[in-house]
């Protein structure tokens, strides 16, 4: 995969713009927060624009590094609004945007519900701010009328699908029914592939002039490798080290999150030592190391790792009908792969 467009940081800095020298200190804490969202990460998905782009025999430089600051600020958009869905404090080993609200609030003598009410607030503006920012740098990034109408399609559709599966995720970790293989792996289609790959990926299509039929087959692609990265993700999210993922640890366990791997559960021999865990606010660290023994006793483990696989696999065999470069998918397949080995 190609390196990250050596001008993204410059988009990414005029797509957020400067920060007027008359600003108070609301508009100062949200600006510095937002910057600070923005701030490490892969820049993967901006990486995936350009590789998907430049495979095409695209020229368009400069639209490649304004496009691929959107799909970023929109990523960071959806991470920062994520965080507050779930409750988490903790992003990419750092304090995440409701945390750093929460605690600045606490130290300045705010009570533990006016903290967390302001944490919330805060946060929510922040991922707002971020998806306009991202919108605005479509609209004007340098691309003639029509490209620019298909980039801004294919965002408005990752927005509509990733804020339906996301939406999913949170109720089928309600408990009410036990959702199937199928419907979770549909949801983890919406709420990760839809906009960490299929966008990417497309508007790289789109940016180097490919026609309908290449840009929807690279969206299959990116599909299939979005939903490989999820359940890699999911791996982590119970058996990764927290020090290397940069996760709050235990959390998926602690939202009773209805992964593909807790599915699989359900049906294995061990279920019955996993179900009275999942879900519990007050889990620790022995009882979940209890629910990742049976995890592994189970096959549950393994069930996940092998769908990833498959899932990589198929993503290779249509690049190559695509007539994509075979290293792209074999690159994002190394970089599943390193996620799966932290997470055992």
């Amino acid at each position: 995969m190609t390196a990250a467009p050596s001008d993204l940081q410059g988009a990414l800095d005029a797509a957020v713009g400067p920060l007027p020298p008359n600003a108070g200190p609301d508009r100062r804490a949200l600006d510095e927060a937002l910057r600070d969202a923005l701030s490490g990460g892969k820049r993967f998905r901006p990486r995936l624009v350009a590789a998907v782009h430049d495979a095409l025999g695209g020229t368009a430089r400069t639209a490649v590094a304004e496009v691929g600051a959107a799909v970023e600020l929109l990523h960071t958009a959806f991470l920062v609004h994520d965080d507050v869905i779930d409750g988490d404090d903790l992003r990419r080993g750092r304090p995440s945007t409701p945390g750093r609200f929460r605690a600045e609030a606490l130290a300045d003598g705010a009570t533990p519900q006016g903290a967390e009410s302001y944490a919330r607030a805060a946060s929510v503006l922040v991922g707002d701010l971020a998806l306009s920012h991202a919108l605005r740098a479509v609209t004007l990034c340098d691309v003639d009328a029509g490209t620019r109408a298909s980039l801004l399609d294919l965002f408005d559709t990752a927005l509509r699908v990733s804020a339906t599966g996301e939406l999913a995720d949170v109720r089928l970790s309600l408990g009410v029914a036990e959702p199937t293989l199928a419907e979770v792996l549909a949801m983890e289609a919406q709420k990760t592939a839809a906009y960490s790959f299929e966008l990417p990926m497309q508007a790289g299509a789109v940016l180097a002039g490919a026609e309908s039929a290449v840009v929807d087959g690279v969206g299959r692609v990116g599909r299939l490798l979005g939903v490989a990265y999820q359940l890699l993700d999911d791996l982590e999210g119970v058996f990764g080290d927290p020090e290397g993922t940069g996760k709050a640890p235990l959390g998926d366990l602690r939202e009773g999150k209805r992964t593909p791997l807790m599915v699989h559960a359900q049906s294995s021999s061990t279920w019955g030592r996993v179900s009275p865990y999942l879900g519990r606010a007050d889990l620790d660290p022995a009882d979940a190391a209890r629910v990742r023994n049976a995890l592994e006793e189970g096959g549950s483990h393994a069930f996940v790792e092998e769908l990833a696989r498959r899932h990589l696999r198929e993503a290779a065999e249509q690049s190559e009908v695509l007539g994509l470069p075979t290293d792209l998918v074999h690159i994002v397949g190394a970089v599943a792969s390193d996620r799966a080995a932290g997470a055992a």
